[in-house]
């Protein structure tokens, strides 16, 4: 009877700031960091969308990354916001389960999206003859398409499987959100073999695809060895190295969290990691890509003049 009550009523987030002048700090940090991720990537999917220079098989993966940041800070942190300011931690079994399906869906679909844009620009760079008719308009929404299936299918699986979990001890999950490996901890039973599932999809969803983004980016940077022309090898190192950090920011702290055994990691690393793929990389991301390359800030550019005339 006691493991159905608690499974009906939900469970306590303990989140991610202590209760005193410190943790406030923190808080509105992070409410400032989500509010500037919200416009950063609003404007890099609005600005691909107005800007027809832009409509290309390089940049729609782009708006696509931007759309996939936008949903993933807005997954947590709204739920996270109120808990703190009103004190009330409880978060219902439906809630729970809406949370971490969105979570883990937009999370695989934003590695194998990732290693699409790393092909995009090994094809452009180390193919440029053939790179129109191996990435066409139709293999690029193909690819997209496909990363959110596969986040989708493996989120589906997870959630549900998590959902029917027997939870009969503490409730109190010691995250700002509903993760799955936090909540394997407060199970009855024996996890080991949907841990070893959580291993293989993170493997599969996140470290193949990253290993497959530094192998293609060897490459480029092998062809851009080769180059004669100066600018061709500026703007070609600049876009791997551009995509490199914002994988690198996205992928080490979540293969950590998930490939790393229990026992290995505190619950306080892990708090702060997962701080950096959900909060800090959809903030990060778009102020990257704009910087760094010149056809964004061009656009930008084009954009705001095309408003102010009007």
């Amino acid at each position: 009877m006691e493991n159905n009550n608690q499974t009906l009523t939900g469970f306590l987030l303990l989140g991610l700031f202590p209760p005193s002048r410190i943790g406030l700090f923190i808080f509105i940090l992070i409410v400032i960091i989500f509010l500037m991720a919200l416009f950063g990537n609003l404007s890099m999917f609005l600005l691909i969308l107005l800007d027809v220079h832009l409509h290309t098989p390089m940049y729609f993966p782009l708006s696509q990354l931007s759309l996939m940041d936008l949903n993933y800070i807005s997954t947590i942190v709204p739920k996270m916001a109120p808990n703190y300011l009103f004190g009330n931690k409880s978060i219902s079994f439906i809630e729970c389960g809406v949370q971490s399906f969105f979570f883990l869906t937009l999370a695989g679909a934003e590695g194998l999206l990732l290693a699409s844009m790393a092909y995009d620009r090994y094809l452009a760079i180390c193919f440029p003859l053939h790179y129109p008719i191996r990435m066409s308009k139709k293999v690029c929404v193909l690819m997209i398409t496909g990363s959110w299936i596969m986040g989708s299918i493996n989120s589906c699986a997870h959630t549900v499987y998590a959902l029917h979990i027997p939870y009969c001890r503490s409730r109190s999950i010691n995250r700002f959100f509903c993760d799955v490996p936090a909540m394997l901890t407060l199970a009855c039973m024996d996890t080991w073999v949907y841990e070893y599932t959580v291993f293989v999809s993170t493997t599969l969803l996140i470290a193949f695809p990253f290993i497959g983004i530094a192998c293609s980016c060897g490459r480029v940077l092998h062809a851009i060895c080769h180059m004669h022309s100066t600018e061709r090898r500026k703007k070609a190192y600049s876009t791997c190295s551009t995509h490199l950090i914002v994988v690198t920011f996205y992928s080490e702290p979540f293969a950590y969290i998930y490939l790393c055994p229990r026992r290995l990691r505190s619950p306080s690393e892990a708090k702060i990691l997962v701080v950096f793929y959900i909060i800090l990389t959809p903030m990060l991301n778009p102020i990257i890509y704009i910087l760094r390359n010149k056809e964004v800030m061009g656009a930008l550019r084009r954009v705001i003049q095309r408003i102010c005339s009007i």
